[in-house]
């Protein structure tokens, strides 16, 4: 599967970065389950996937390009403020918000303006999420499980130490207000025993979603892989039921 991978520029620059918000969705009814919430987007990411969607947050060369359609957080609370009593929450993503310093500092603002707080992550930085648990910054944690742990290292294009993505995993299971874990499974890279094994990774979390993949520009331009017929959507579903408590499909 090493055609997967993706390697670019180190990962350790990104993680310089202070937070650069890329982009606002003002509402949502999807991205938070059973809450009304806005999204912010944020540039930067520790990994490289190659069927990853949005290059534009996450190579450094492209989110410098994009500049012009950041937003300040000058910008991003004032919206807030307007938004009181209209919506619940922020989901807070793309391309990994745990890699900059000031995510609680950001949170803990979020806060005190009296929205519940929704993070996505990668699970790569578990130091981060536990202080996020820790300062009860984050009411919502939501965390990709990408595939089985031999193939994690094609698959994210960086260093891979699976000890960090146990750590998160257990973290958010067991400290967690709330959560979710989710993999995008794309066909011909994700099998039934695949999806198995994923599963078990988080055996007795309460909320596991399988999500298709859509074609889209990718970051690695000849991932041409596609998304699988509803039928095996269903099969992975019945087999993560046997590691954890609920399972829904994400089209």
């Amino acid at each position: 599967m090493s055609y997967l991978r993706y390697p670019h520029e180190s990962e350790d620059i990104i993680s310089f970065y202070k937070m650069i918000l890329s982009g606002l969705q003002k509402s949502t009814l999807i991205d938070y389950p059973g809450k009304i919430a806005c999204v912010v987007f944020t540039a930067g990411c520790n990994l490289r996937c190659g069927f990853c969607h949005n290059p534009e947050m996450v190579i450094p060369s492209q989110i410098q390009a994009n500049q012009d359609a950041h937003i300040s957080e000058k910008v991003f609370f004032n919206f807030l403020d307007r938004r009181r009593g209209l919506l619940d929450g922020v989901s807070i993503c793309w391309g990994e918000p745990t890699i900059h310093p000031d995510l609680p500092d950001f949170c803990q603002r979020i806060k005190k303006k009296w929205f519940l707080v929704k993070l996505d992550t990668n699970g790569k930085n578990p130091d981060m999420i536990a202080r996020l648990i820790r300062e009860n910054l984050v009411d919502y944690f939501a965390m990709d499980i990408k595939h089985t742990w031999e193939w994690y290292p094609s698959l994210v294009g960086v260093s891979f130490e699976k000890e960090k993505y146990e750590k998160s995993i257990k973290l958010i299971i067991n400290q967690a207000k709330d959560y979710e874990f989710r993999s995008t499974v794309i066909e011909w890279v994700h099998t039934e025993n695949d999806i198995r094994e994923m599963a078990s990774y988080i055996a007795g979390a309460k909320k596991y979603y399988i999500q298709n993949y859509r074609d889209s520009i990718t970051l690695d331009p000849s991932f041409i892989w596609h998304s699988f017929h509803e039928n095996y959507l269903k099969k992975f579903q019945e087999i993560a039921l046997e590691s954890v408590k609920e399972c829904k499909i994400r089209l």
